[in-house]
């Protein structure tokens, strides 16, 4: 049975034109809304400069508000210093809309990779309300060994494929939060719970687009993974397949090419692209790339 709704990529907004009418409640909510609001109705974000004068505050007043939203992830400020909607913002938008079309469209991706690797593959994103995954749709293996989910189901982000394929494009500050305030259990033996080790595997998956475990959070069960993008260039979704490790392994070049190939397309059905430079998480990947590495 389900239990979420799946998910909408975008629900643009009607940007503001001018000074924000008076709202009720303390007067930094109001601010909170009218930024987010006009940020949501352009496609190249806005500068500290913009949001002072649509908010009519001063920018000093706006530095530590717009701060702690990139902190939480509702921002992300690039290189140029303009700030747009950040992943949480979307997590959010994909769980409370009316969202359909997605999953609608992603699922005959699900279906042609379940088809093409014989491995369960599903389709997660950020919970809205956690730094952690959910499942939002999947198609099971028919095999009779195979990696079974529920859609619905929550997981870590450090020590999974699709957590992690997440977590590598979370915001410097965000990123930093999470690595200062989440406890990461060493579920077995191949678990990454340490800061360094896990930010060398994060800064891998976005040069490579690929993130892959192998028994990290159950034993004898490996998975790979890859990020969907949105217009913005912003990480909305994730990709999974998963399986026993051992034909995982022996099937990791295909799996990975197949996996990145299907997630190149949800992105394309999605209306986003991969982004050319670096997000502000210092990331890039590169569209098409084939990958060599086995599962390790």
């Amino acid at each position: 049975m389900r239990t979420t709704r799946p998910p909408v990529i975008s629900a643009p907004a009607a940007a503001a034109a001018s000074a924000p009418a008076q709202r009720a409640g303390p007067q930094s909510v109001g601010r909170i809304f009218t930024i987010l609001d006009s940020i949501a109705g352009t496609r190249v974000g806005a500068t500290l400069s913009d949001l002072a004068r649509i908010t009519d505050s001063p920018k000093t007043s706006l530095v530590g508000l717009l701060a702690g939203l990139c902190a939480e992830g509702c921002l992300v400020r690039d290189a140029a210093g303009r700030y747009c909607l950040g992943p949480r913002i979307h997590a959010l938008a994909m769980q409370a809309m009316a969202g359909r079309e997605l999953t609608e469209l992603v699922r005959p991706v699900l279906a042609s990779l379940v088809e093409a690797t014989g491995e369960t593959a599903v389709l997660g994103a950020l919970a809205p309300d956690a730094d952690l995954a959910i499942y939002l749709d999947r198609v099971e293996s028919s095999s009779s060994i195979r990696y079974a989910v529920t859609v619905g189901e929550r997981r870590d982000l450090y020590c999974t494929a699709m957590g992690k394929a997440l977590l590598a494009y979370f915001e410097p500050a965000r990123l930093t939060k999470y690595l200062k305030t989440t406890p990461r259990e060493k579920y077995t033996p191949t678990t990454i719970t340490g800061s360094v080790a896990l930010l060398a595997e994060l800064a891998r998956i976005r040069r490579e687009g690929i993130a892959r475990t192998n028994g990290e959070r159950v034993s004898g069960a490996s998975a790979l993974a890859a990020p969907i993008f949105a217009g913005d260039g912003v990480v909305v979704a994730a990709l999974l397949i998963a399986g026993p490790s051992e034909r995982m392994r022996a099937n990791a070049k295909r799996n990975e090419r197949l996996l990145l190939q299907a997630a190149g397309e949800c992105t394309r059905l999605a209306g986003g692209s991969r982004p050319a430079a670096d997000l502000p998480a210092g990331s890039r990947a590169l569209a098409g790339e084939t990958l060599n590495k086995s599962v390790g």
